[in-house]
């Protein structure tokens, strides 16, 4: 507004200018509030006489009209910030209300258990809302320690509404249930409790208890990554591959557990397809088996943290499907007195 009034002092009224005093609370409407924007055009108004009067222009309709200009943009200018900033506290509302579901939905899983060592990475594609399809759970049993890593299919609250009965069900069955196909069969009969048409939900269980393997049951989800201390990175593939939760009544054949080596400085990442079908601006997926070196950081929540960074550099950009990533790392040294086995309670986690 002052270079408007500089610019129409010095050319002189035949320029026409002064209308462009209103560019003043037409820009105050976009990025202030109401009153700024009300302040901003009661200043343009009084330019607009002022400047109008010294060049005489009110003698004809020329003064008249650039005046109702500024008040027409004024009038507009101050709607339209009462509408944004409508629309800006309702977004922070549903943000808050996503971020207390998420963490009801997935609560912090314990860092620690025994010789083990958790960390837990999530992304959701939905960065509104922060919260989405993906799920994962740590519960130490009376057998272990017992995980769940999952993707539901879909989008949106229905997907969110699964995840929760998934584990929901989980939490239950991983503490009461004697094994891992006992535990995912309780978990199949709540999904199909809940689920309709063809919706499904694929994940993978573990469960790592004294012995010197992890046992696996997978349903129709991603293998879980082996890092060993030596270099060596494999993906825990099952014997056969088995259906998701919630269509396993279209085949009679559960999916059968199986054990992967793990010992001391061993480590395994559980993830979703998010996660390894990123693709680059070439359409080149995510080699999260190449990337496995990221996670030699002592600290298993910088190595994860490393990864994560590493997918989305790779992605070059947001993310457009939710990524959740678990990693388990096996201290090394002797075998802990303190790693779960017969007895053990159950984690509660509580939001942080």
């Amino acid at each position: 507004m002052a270079a408007v009034s500089a610019v129409d002092i010095t050319a002189g009224p035949g320029v026409g200018f002064l209308p462009l005093v209103s560019l003043g609370p037409a820009f105050a409407g976009l990025v202030g509030g109401w009153r700024r924007t009300a302040l901003v055009g009661l200043t343009a108004a009084v330019l607009c006489v002022g400047l109008g009067v010294h060049s005489g222009l009110f003698e004809s309709r020329r003064g008249l009209t650039a005046l109702l200009s500024v008040a027409g943009v004024t009038a507009a200018g101050v709607v339209a910030a009462v509408m944004r900033q409508r629309r800006e506290a309702e977004l922070a509302n549903v943000r808050s209300i996503a971020e207390v579901a998420q963490r009801v939905l997935l609560r912090p899983v314990p860092r620690g258990a025994g010789p083990l060592r958790i960390a837990v990475s999530y992304t959701s594609a939905v960065a509104e809302a922060r919260i989405g399809g993906d799920l994962y759970e740590v519960v130490t049993s009376p057998a272990g320690v017992r995980i769940i890593v999952g993707d539901v299919q879909g989008k949106g609250l229905e997907a969110v509404e699964s995840a929760a009965v998934v584990l929901g069900a989980f939490r239950e069955a991983a503490h009461d249930e004697p094994d891992l196909p006992a535990v995912g069969a309780r978990v199949e009969r709540a999904l199909n409790r809940h689920l309709s048409g063809e919706r499904f939900v694929t994940a993978v269980l573990a469960e790592i208890g004294d012995g010197p393997n992890a046992t696996l049951l997978n349903f129709g989800h991603p293998s879980p990554l082996v890092v060993r201390p030596s270099g060596e990175v494999r993906y825990a593939a099952p014997p056969e591959r088995a259906l998701p939760l919630g269509l396993m009544d279209h085949r009679p054949d559960a999916p059968v557990p199986h054990e992967v080596p793990f010992a001391p400085g061993d480590q395994l990442l559980f993830y979703t397809d998010g996660v390894t079908e990123a693709r680059d601006s070439a359409g080149w997926f995510y080699p999260l088996d190449e990337r496995a070196v990221l996670l030699k950081d002592p600290d298993p929540e910088a190595a994860l943290q490393a990864v994560r960074e590493d997918v989305v550099d790779h992605a070059e950009g947001p993310l457009h499907d939710d990524a959740a990533m678990l990693l388990v790392r096996y201290r090394r040294g002797h075998r802990d007195p303190d790693r779960p086995g017969p007895g053990a309670g159950q984690y509660s986690g509580s939001p942080v």
